[in-house]
């Protein structure tokens, strides 16, 4: 008999007032014709060790389970079908049905790259305001559509180059980065009816104590009424600021809550006597596979048990972005495949539902050793009761180390084993008669998982409750019943990125992010010109900002796949004169993005005004491959053409030829996305973007000289007129929550 077999545990119902207090539950299952587990009673002895749960002492608040969109992580998510994208949403916020999520946290842009793209700012000058950009706006309202009580939470990641007043530090001038962010908090309840309850300082970098007093300040001033909350540090340690709180009282009335991430479900003594709420403000970041499930089972637990923290929120919310980007499948789910409307719904998401679909913020977290435990052979409990005091939900969770380990931090050595316990219900919950029961089991080694699968009800025989547990099990035992495994049908099949692509800009509403395309370095988006280029592609940043990874130099935007080896891209692009940057490039094979794109290697062709051309072998430019003198005008439109086949490589201008030479030998990357971009940082304007294999590149190439142009925009034409009633090339319109 398997071990799923042998620890699964079934209630039976009808047996409560004929079974013994020492009656112990588990499944013995057979299997129908379909491979399902259909559950039949079996009987053991009692259980040897014993969890008491008492609620006469309830001090600290459950504050919710989040999920965290930034570091460009939610990117692709937008231009999903409507279809498919509502089921994604629903998967995350709907309550009942999936992860039913409480608490949204968003990046407030900074227009630098910020894990796995860049976030546009809603002022990239200080002249400039626009809550238009980029995708939280159109996310927060989604989830606030689903559940009305979701909590909003937003921090900075990176900041644009003004807002440090003449330094790289944004606390340079504490007023004015105040300013900043206060605005983004007004922008939010002013176009969207958005109510922020959280605020933070500068995602994992140092604060300042004189900033966070003016924050506090300027929120008040701005007659915000405590609305948000501000939380600090968002850092990798308890230290400083638990000390610094405890040394400095205005500090601390500023502050309401220590959130720091990846814990690892420890806290300190310190961070304790702040009696302050303890957050782990961000955590999980592993792949979303089982091992993945159970460490998001492991410290949802036990980041209370071990470190009384009372809210924990995952980064990343979902993985919609390229999978070849840094952290592939690090969300609660995967959507990155919007082009043909696939997604997965991955165990991360039946983990969280065995929390929020029985409790919410605001309930009460049952004292350590009175209902919130370590079990004795591995595992821990939880219990919390509603703010009434006449609810109860105990979650508890068996997850082996191998099969819990997060990407950080270290896990120290542990052992679970199958365990018989007894949970005693004292005072008002004594009375049960029996519970709900949610039950989950991952599966390893070529087992099936089993997740969130309604077990009934289990009797309660003299206020005690006996169960039998397994390894890599989760439990929710609640008086509350519900629960719901929603269930969406029509997830298309997975399909590679489509070829051959194009997009003329026209379908978009102004100031938005064009689809598909994820802007790693500086902030690209839709502007809307007299020209008869109509919208076009605008690169917006003028000065390098205040950056969260290494210092970037050169804006950098990517599309396709990192499989495309032999490719064709054309784009057209202008340079003008004023706030202008000094190049322009295409590219093909390119390797890197995140936190590395300046160090992305790849085929780069670029133009320069009043110089000439260049192709590259890296971004940063030190490979050269090409260099030629050429007459490049400044305020003039140029199509650029990159053929990369067979061994070589092929630059047109206009549709001239200007370079044929070979393509770089590995080590150099012979595969990857297709990018464009600007040389450095300021404004250039690009259009026309299409992307094909490099046989129909080839017909292309060969098209230009025998100038029959006429069939090659035919046939893109034919590829526009196909898509352009899709969710890629259709524009978004935020609406306001009412």
């Amino acid at each position: 008999m398997s071990s799923v077999i042998a620890n699964l545990f079934v209630c039976i119902v009808g047996f409560v007032n004929v079974l013994n207090a020492s009656t112990v539950y588990k499944v013995v299952p057979t299997r129908n014709e379909a491979g399902r587990y259909n559950g039949i009673g079996g009987l053991s002895g009692g259980g040897k060790d014993v969890y008491v749960v008492k609620t006469d002492n309830l001090e600290r608040r459950f504050l919710g389970i989040g999920g965290l969109s930034a570091g460009a992580t939610s990117k692709l998510l937008m231009n999903y079908p409507e279809e498919q994208r509502n089921q994604i949403l629903d998967y995350l916020f709907k309550p009942g049905f999936g992860a039913s999520l409480q608490m949204l946290k968003v990046e407030i842009g900074g227009d630098a790259q910020s894990t796995d793209g860049t976030e546009a700012s809603h002022m990239h000058y200080p002249w400039d305001e626009n809550y238009q950009r980029g995708y939280e706006w159109w996310l927060m309202v989604e989830a606030k559509k689903r559940n009305s009580d979701i909590l909003l939470y937003c921090l900075p990641w990176a900041f644009p180059a003004w807002v440090g007043a003449g330094k790289r530090d944004p606390y340079n001038d504490p007023e004015l980065t105040a300013s900043y962010v206060v605005k983004f908090i007004q922008g939010a309840r002013k176009y969207y009816n958005l109510t922020m309850a959280y605020v933070g300082i500068w995602n994992e970098r140092p604060y300042s104590s004189k900033y966070i007093k003016t924050l506090r300040q300027m929120l008040d001033e701005a007659g915000l009424d405590r609305a948000p909350k501000i939380v600090a540090s968002d850092d990798l340690g308890w230290e400083p600021i638990a000390s610094d709180i405890l040394a400095d009282e205005e500090l601390a009335k500023a502050v309401d809550i220590i959130g720091v991430h990846y814990p690892g479900t420890t806290t300190t003594q310190k961070a304790i006597d702040t009696g302050k709420p303890l957050w782990s403000s961000e955590d999980y970041s592993t792949f979303n596979d089982n091992v993945g499930a159970g460490c998001w089972a492991r410290i949802l637990n036990q980041n209370y048990v071990n470190g009384y923290m009372t809210s924990t929120i995952s980064w990343n919310l979902i993985a919609s972005y390229y999978e070849d980007l840094p952290y592939a499948r690090d969300g609660l789910m995967t959507a990155d495949s919007p082009w043909s409307g696939y997604y997965r719904v991955d165990a991360p998401i039946w983990v969280t539902a065995h929390t929020t679909q029985f409790a919410w913020p605001g309930w009460y977290y049952a004292p350590q050793g009175s209902g919130s435990s370590l079990l004795k052979d591995g595992g821990s409990m939880v219990s919390l009761v509603s703010w009434d005091s006449t609810q109860l939900t105990i979650v508890i969770e068996t997850m082996s180390r191998n099969h819990s380990m997060c990407i950080r931090p270290y896990l120290p050595e542990y052992e679970v084993r199958p365990q018989n316990i007894s949970i005693q219900l004292q005072g008002y919950f004594a009375q049960l008669t029996s519970m709900f029961v949610h039950y989950s089991k991952l599966g390893f080694d070529g087992e099936d998982s089993i997740l969130f699968k309604d077990m009934g009800t289990i009797p309660v025989v003299n206020g005690t409750i006996h169960l039998s547990l397994g390894v890599d099990e989760m439990y929710t035992l609640n008086t509350i019943g519900g629960g719901r495994k929603g269930n969406s049908s029509n997830i298309p099949p997975q399909k590679p990125f489509p070829l051959p692509y194009m997009d003329d800009f026209e379908s978009y509403q102004e100031f938005m992010e064009p689809f598909n395309l994820a802007q790693q370095v500086g902030a690209f988006e839709i502007i809307k010109t007299t020209s008869s280029h109509g919208n076009v592609i605008r690169q917006m940043v003028l000065e390098a900002p205040i950056f969260w990874c290494e210092e970037e130099t050169s804006p950098f935007n990517i599309i396709g796949n990192t499989s495309w080896s032999d490719i064709y891209v054309e784009l057209d692009v202008y340079i003008g004169t004023v706030n202008a940057t000094s190049g322009a490039y295409i590219a093909a094979r390119v390797n890197k993005g995140g936190c590395e794109s300046f160090s992305a290697e790849g085929v780069f062709f670029f133009i320069f005004p009043g110089q000439g051309i260049v192709v590259t072998g890296d971004l940063a430019r030190t490979k050269e491959l090409y260099k030629q003198d050429m007459n490049i005008s400044t305020n003039t439109w140029y199509k650029m053409e990159l053929l990369v086949k067979d061994g070589q490589v092929i630059c047109l201008l206009n549709s001239k030829l200007v370079v044929r030479i070979a393509a770089p030998f590995s080590p150099a990357p012979q595969n990857g996305f297709v990018a464009l971009g600007t040389a450095d940082f300021g404004l250039a304007d690009f259009d026309n973007l299409k992307i094909a294999d490099s046989t129909e590149g080839s017909l292309v190439v060969k098209g230009r000289f025998t100038a029959d142009e006429v069939s090659y925009d035919e046939k893109f034409k034919d590829v526009k007129d196909k898509l352009k009633d899709t969710l890629y090339f259709k524009s978004q319109r935020f609406n306001t929550v009412k």
